[in-house]
């Protein structure tokens, strides 16, 4: 037997060994050919995709083309890809395996766990689409695993590699999930694309990369995105259900804490204005089952199926909590509410020089913290417009303009259009901002049209 087929065939008995196996063990089978027909069920659903993105961060509304590939779930044109492909998009057109080019529109979107379901805006009697089939199969370590994208924009390729590890748990990215590991090449464009097994199965969705001491690529499973897959059609989101719960395991490595139960979970902390801290959860509550579930944290890895849990229960109805607090068993009852947006909306104050952007508590908890109702703060700010010599700074949470204050976006642009309309009498604005927890007071002078030649 030479080297390659006895690779295949021990690929095909950790195929078997995890479930999927669909290749005799007594047959001999080349690798290069097991690569090249699972690769060829899948590589005609492979969508390469190029998107012109709204940029507020440098403080005007600039654009710029971002690519990645998708990979097609139906004959009628939907298709999954990340969410940090398309997201702040104007425009998205994708191109199939053919050459042919369609517009897309974006179904549901989430960016906790950086997955987007789009949908291809075609012609009538446009012909049905090849699709690829997502596995809720788990994968093992070892697994030979096929990476399909379109790197750097250019032509669609394969990259090989095997799973190094099939529960990575990343902390700050993704409390739903553990990640797929795998140093199949994951280059700047394979965002979005599928991760293959050698079944022809898609097991996860090319997600994000690093190439310190090499290729390092992590992957969202596609069991993560069954669960989520629904809610993105039905609702435009995953709609997570949201507790407001900070979970810590029992064997909590990192802070070098151990707790010395053998099941539950630990309340590490609750959000401000969250349901559990309305319902009166304390820290170092032990959570030991939910609706009757129970539900055990030994390790870091085994917090994101729990949150995965919360977040995907009914809004309406009540969910029951056992826990206990000071060696006594307990239970407290509550609803959850919807999570909404991770991230504020943003908006361009062109003359004025500078962007803003509301205050989410999930993706601005500083400035949360100090502004709890909410807000807006400076975004970016234009180096060559107004704002960059009137002190104003990034993070800036603005107050008031004039004297008037400013709460939402609605008050900004309402506030702004005004002194358009007013600027051959007046040029000047005065703006108060939190800085730091600290109120300052500044002047922005937008006598100068620095956009006049645009």
């Amino acid at each position: 037997m030479n080297w390659i087929a006895g690779a295949a065939v021990g690929a095909a008995m950790m195929i078997s060994a995890g479930g999927c196996a669909w290749l005799p063990l007594e047959e001999e089978v080349g690798f290069e050919e097991v690569v090249q027909r699972a690769g060829g069920q899948v590589f005609p659903a492979v969508v390469y995709i190029r998107a012109v993105r709204s940029d507020l961060e440098g403080g005007k509304n600039d654009a710029s083309v971002v690519s990645g590939s998708g990979v097609l779930l139906s004959a009628d044109g939907e298709l999954l890809t990340n969410n940090h492909v398309i997201e702040k998009t104007r425009e998205i057109r994708c191109q199939l395996h053919d050459g042919r080019a369609f517009s897309a529109r974006v179904i549901g979107s989430d960016k906790d766990l950086d997955v987007a379901l789009l949908k291809l805006e075609l012609p009538e009697g446009t012909e049905p689409l090849p699709v690829a089939r997502l596995s809720d199969v788990p994968v093992s370590e070892g697994e030979f695993v096929m990476a399909m994208g379109a790197p750097w924009g250019m032509a669609r390729s394969v990259s090989v590699g095997i799973i190094s590890c099939a529960n990575r748990y990343l902390p700050g990215t993704g409390d739903y999930t553990l990640w797929y590991q795998t140093d199949a090449s994951i280059s700047p464009g394979n965002s979005g694309g599928p991760l293959v097994n050698t079944a022809g199965e898609v097991v996860g969705l090319n997600t994000r990369a690093t190439m310190l001491g090499g290729p390092i690529g992590f992957t969202l499973p596609a069991r993560t995105i069954m669960d989520v897959l629904g809610r993105l059609r039905e609702y435009g989101s995953a709609n997570w259900a949201w507790f407001g719960f900070q979970l810590q395991p029992l064997h909590d490595f990192d802070r070098n804490v151990y707790f010395d139960y053998d099941r539950g979970v630990i309340v590490a902390g609750t959000d401000i204005g969250s349901p559990a801290r309305r319902a009166g959860f304390l820290t170092n509550d032990r959570i030991v089952a939910i609706d009757g579930r129970e539900v055990t944290a030994v390790d870091a890895e085994d917090i994101p199926a729990i949150m995965r849990m919360l977040g995907l229960m009914e809004f309406d109805r009540e969910a029951v909590f056992t826990l206990f607090r000071d060696g006594r068993e307990m239970q407290i009852a509550l609803k959850p509410r919807a999570k909404g947006a991770v991230e504020g909306e943003e908006m361009a104050l062109k003359r004025w020089g500078f962007t803003v952007k509301t205050i989410n508590r999930f993706d601005n908890p500083d400035l949360f913290f100090h502004s709890p109702e909410g807000g807006v703060f400076i975004y970016g700010i234009d180096w060559l417009g107004n704002a960059s010599d009137s002190q104003l700074r990034v993070q800036d949470v603005i107050l008031t303009i004039d004297g008037e204050p400013v709460k939402t976006l609605e008050d900004i642009k309402r506030i702004y259009e005004r002194a358009m309309e007013n600027i051959g009498s007046k040029t000047r604005v005065s703006i108060g901002v939190l800085r730091h927890g600290r109120p300052v007071q500044l002047v922005l002078n937008y006598l100068n049209d620095y956009n006049k030649d645009e």
